[in-house]
């Protein structure tokens, strides 16, 4: 049961976009991607709202989340968070399973 974690980062002066792109380049992104159990590690910008980021973050289940949650790099995104004064608005999803087939239908590839 794979669980996914909407986090929202809500920052003036494109600060929200400055942590990104500071997680990229520091290689916290990929840090996390390789993490076992992370199925996704994605960043998005609302188009209506630019000093908002959106964090889509995916794991195999709790006990993976758990790890990631214990790792040292955790520090280092908080630290982050902190320099560019970010607040998170949180939503957290838990998979249906199974999935429905009938859903394929309303899905345009």
């Amino acid at each position: 049961m794979a669980i996914t974690v909407n986090i929202y980062y809500h920052g003036k002066n494109g600060n929200a976009r400055k942590f990104a792109e500071e997680m990229i380049s520091l290689g916290i992104v990929d840090e996390i991607r390789a993490e076992k159990g992370n199925i996704r590690y994605d960043y998005f910008f609302p188009i209506d709202n630019p000093d908002t980021l959106l964090l889509i973050d995916s794991w195999e289940n709790q006990q993976a989340l758990d790890i990631h949650h214990n790792t040292p790099m955790m520090q280092k995104i908080i630290d982050l968070r902190g320099k560019y004064d970010l607040h998170m608005t949180v939503e957290r999803y838990v998979s249906a399973e199974p999935e429905n087939p009938a859903d394929n239908d309303f899905i345009r590839e």
